[in-house]
């Protein structure tokens, strides 16, 4: 019985590595396929989180708590305000699946089931067409509804405060 070794070079030191390669694909596959890619579960986040936003009839994310506080992270200088994008967002994600679950605000008058709709379309596609995860749920939680009246009385100053 005898093994072929694969010498580099003019040296007669065989090569270790090899017989460390024995079993991988090599040059017969495609090159897209050597290897392994691993997508975090804050890309993830990002994406599902801009593809909701992007769906007519969200005003934002995020349960009342959160919003707040990362209302106030946004105004501190370093404060972190980049989690914005995340906020409201949680994903699980495994090799080959992805589960999404959203905290909304949805404007008033719009109709929370086609919103809800168009949401799991968006945040599917875009998350499918950028990492190849299939996406086997998204669990909306509409957690407000936000009135026209709510952003007029936050953006009126306050007639005890100094201008």
């Amino acid at each position: 019985m005898t093994d072929d070794i694969t010498s580099v070079g003019g040296g007669s030191r065989p090569d270790t590595r090899v017989n460390a390669l024995k079993g991988r694909t090599g040059a017969g596959t495609p090159a897209g396929t050597r290897g392994k890619t691993t997508i975090a579960d804050g890309v993830v986040a990002k994406i599902a989180g801009t593809a909701a936003r992007e769906v007519p009839g969200i005003h934002s994310l995020g349960a009342g708590m959160a919003r707040a506080l990362g209302a106030m992270r946004e105004r501190v200088p370093g404060g972190g305000g980049g989690g914005g994008v995340t906020r409201g967002v949680k994903v699980e994600v495994g090799e080959r699946q992805a589960a999404v679950d959203l905290d909304v605000v949805v404007e008033y008058g719009v109709s929370i089931v086609d919103v809800a709709g168009g949401v799991r379309t968006n945040v599917i596609s875009a998350v499918e067409r950028m990492t190849g995860l299939e996406v086997v749920e998204v669990n909306i939680a509409v957690d407000d509804v936000h009135l026209p009246d709510d952003e007029e009385e936050q953006t009126e100053p306050d007639e005890g405060r100094v201008r």
